[in-house]
């Protein structure tokens, strides 16, 4: 299956070399075919040289489009030559396409300037971009101007585009769970299904009670609480866990697996502490951790803007994401911080990882409650950060996104933890506070950051602060 696929328009004006767009067909179709991707592209004999001018050929271009218009995630348009602002904006808005657009514009040769290969598309790229907005559509650019398709520096380009695209579609379609309220001591975590649900992103809601009530009609032997019992002992090392905490875990297990594909979710926020200690006698940690391994990630203390953070980020890595304090200094160091959480993190922030109590909640809570905590170490990779929040006082979303660093400086502690290393981390940590944004963040084991803004100031129209940008 394509990594994904993308609606290709070529850009023509037809008093420049036909040679060009010929070439540039090739050149994209190459590297799509490198980078396994797809391209909805009209064929050469379907218009002029298979490219885009006029306004007939914006309609067969648009057609195609529309028809295609369930599997394309976003539109590349390459300009080899001027092109045709006009045909590249009709066929746009002819399609009903409402997708990420990357405009591509190709260098001219200084040492080619004749009419058999200049190109002009430095200034065709500007009016091509004028139209887009003049039309309403929003659009992304290139790290430079013009930029050869061959070159490595499109590659990342057209890269950073597509996790573009999956954070747009996916953010503007997603369905997130929120199992129990959230506790009263967090009211850092409250915030606007409104706000969320104006950009296309849906919450459903179930109360713990139910949870508990259907989880207690299961039996221990049913064949689904037996098979999901083997899936966690599967998952991970689970030593000394009683065996009566397992099945208890097991059962709520089902029930969430249910839940969540009679609602059609694509992830959950859950209520971990202290109800589900108290009424049911263990943690949520291991399934959270078992459901975000498997591309549905799980939020803490009903973290539902702290959800959204992990999907984006997900989305984005197209690996799993967890949920994180932003927890201690790391002695002297004003880069660097210990990231902490009890222990719902998916396998891939691990080195090795074994199923423990919660040891702050079972001070509380009795340790015989707080099974199913995972203990491990995250190790040195590269990192990602970032934040979703509704400001219900200003009416909107916002988020900040920082890259940095895991790193294996020595941290002796218990739960799941990561020392982290983020360039002007105290100016970031001013601008939260400044902010208010909440003490959760997302993590993401890459440095995507800049699709994740792409995706969330340009095509969501959502206030973002990104860190890199300020260094």
């Amino acid at each position: 299956m394509a990594r994904a696929t993308l609606g290709v328009i070529v850009g023509n004006r037809d008093f420049f070399p036909d040679a060009l767009v010929t070439e540039a067909r090739a050149d994209i179709l190459a590297l799509f075919a490198e980078m396994n991707l797809e391209a909805v592209i009209v064929e050469e004999q379907a218009t002029k040289l298979g490219g885009v001018e006029t306004r007939a050929e914006a309609k067969v271009c648009a057609e195609l489009f529309s028809r295609n218009r369930d599997r394309i995630e976003g539109v590349l348009v390459v300009l080899p030559n001027f092109g045709d602002e006009k045909g590249v904006a009709d066929t746009m808005r002819m399609s009903g396409l409402n997708v990420p657009i990357l405009i591509q514009a190709y260098p001219d040769d200084v040492t080619q300037f004749g009419l058999a290969r200049r190109r002009d598309s430095f200034c065709g790229k500007i009016s091509v971009c004028s139209d887009l907005r003049q039309y309403g559509f929003s659009y992304s650019l290139t790290e430079r101007h013009t930029i050869a398709v061959q070159s490595e520096a499109f590659r990342a380009d057209l890269d950073r585009f597509v996790r573009t695209c999956k954070v747009t579609n996916g953010m503007r379609t997603a369905r997130l769970g929120a199992i129990g309220t959230r506790p009263d001591a967090f009211k850092t975590v409250r915030y606007s299904e409104k706000l969320l649900e104006a950009s296309g992103i849906a919450v459903s809601v179930i109360d713990f009670s139910e949870v508990f009530g259907k989880a207690g009609k299961l039996t221990d032997d049913h064949t689904r609480v037996t098979g999901k019992l083997d899936e966690i002992k599967a998952y991970i090392r689970h030593g000394s866990a009683p065996a009566d905490r397992l099945v208890k875990m097991a059962k709520l297990g089902v029930v969430i697996d249910d839940w969540m594909a009679e609602n059609d979710l694509n992830a959950t926020a859950i209520q971990c502490w202290h109800s589900l200690q108290e009424s049911f006698g263990v943690n949520v940690c291991t399934l959270m951790s078992m459901m975000s391994n498997k591309m549905m990630p799980s939020a803490c203390e009903t973290d539902v803007t702290g959800l959204a953070s992990m999907y984006a980020l997900q989305l984005a890595a197209e690996a799993p994401t967890a949920i994180v304090d932003l927890n201690n200094n790391y002695g002297d160091d004003p880069d660097k911080c210990v990231l902490f959480h009890c222990g719902n993190w998916p396998l891939n922030f691990y080195t090795d990882a074994e199923m423990k109590t919660a040891e702050v909640l079972g001070t509380t809570l009795g340790a015989d409650n707080v099974w199913g905590a995972i203990n491990g170490r995250a190790p040195a990779a590269p990192l990602t950060i970032a934040r979703i929040s509704t400001d219900d006082v200003n009416g909107v979303c916002k988020a900040y996104v920082a890259e940095g660093r895991f790193v294996d400086d020595p941290l002796d502690t218990f739960g799941s933890r990561a020392v982290v290393e983020v360039p002007n981390l105290q100016r970031l940590l001013k601008y939260i506070c400044a902010n208010g944004f909440e003490h959760h963040c997302a993590m993401s084991a890459s440095n995507t950051g800049a699709s994740v803004v792409e995706a969330l100031r340009t095509y969501l129209k959502w206030e973002v602060h990104y860190e890199e940008e300020t260094r």
